[in-house]
């Protein structure tokens, strides 16, 4: 008969499992009250409220940190609002792009300024790239560990096919073939990850 697990054992397991559901699963978990489920919702799409704010509305960070603040505070309060749960990214990031505004229109107004003159207003090929850059990570994450690897070492570290090779413990003249089919997995997984857009999530108001 298995031992059972101590209190420590147990929240880790519950991680675990929280980090691997679906945004549609994790938020079906929201909704029952689950505090494992709300933690892992804030960190897996922190990045991505803070990104939008910092990089797409190029907000100062004590500003972009009131944005995050707002932005998950309202989610908690409104997530019974959210039609499909699986369109849970782009809704945060509707909301996201709303209270940014917000900011801005706030800060214009104490100035005098018009907002609509205002050059901090990001285009959306900007908030195009943070979106694609959000999913080339969710489709990393699901691919066996040693592509995660290979390409985290190519693309990121920008190390060399000797010295990855040398890390691996595989031939330098085998990296280029792996790095491809690697590229090739994540492709296929990102491909299936970007279907129709949910146009039934609630509008942010």
């Amino acid at each position: 008969m298995e031992a059972p697990r101590d209190d420590g054992q147990a929240a880790a397991s519950r991680s675990k499992l929280t980090t691997e559901l679906t945004d549609a699963a994790l938020v079906a978990r929201c909704r029952d009250g689950d505090d494992e489920a709300w933690r892992e919702l804030v960190e897996r799409f922190s990045r991505y409220v803070y990104a939008i704010a910092v990089q797409g509305f190029r907000l100062p960070p004590h500003e972009a940190e009131d944005v995050f603040q707002d932005v998950f505070a309202r989610v908690f309060e409104r997530l019974d609002s959210l039609r499909e749960d699986d369109a849970v990214r782009p809704w945060i990031a509707q909301l996201t792009r709303r209270l940014c505004i917000d900011r801005l229109r706030s800060g214009t107004r104490a100035a005098g300024t018009d907002v609509e003159d205002l050059a901090d207003v990001p285009a959306e090929d900007v908030l195009g790239d943070l979106e694609q850059a959000f999913d080339v990570h969710e489709a990393l994450a699901e691919l066996p560990e040693n592509c995660r690897e290979i390409l985290d070492s190519f693309f990121a570290k920008d190390e060399s096919y000797r010295t990855i090779g040398d890390n691996l413990g595989l031939p330098a003249g085998t990296i280029a073939s792996r790095i491809s089919r690697c590229l090739e997995k994540l492709r296929t997984v990102f491909e299936g990850r970007n279907g129709p857009a949910h146009p039934s999530s609630e509008q942010v108001t």
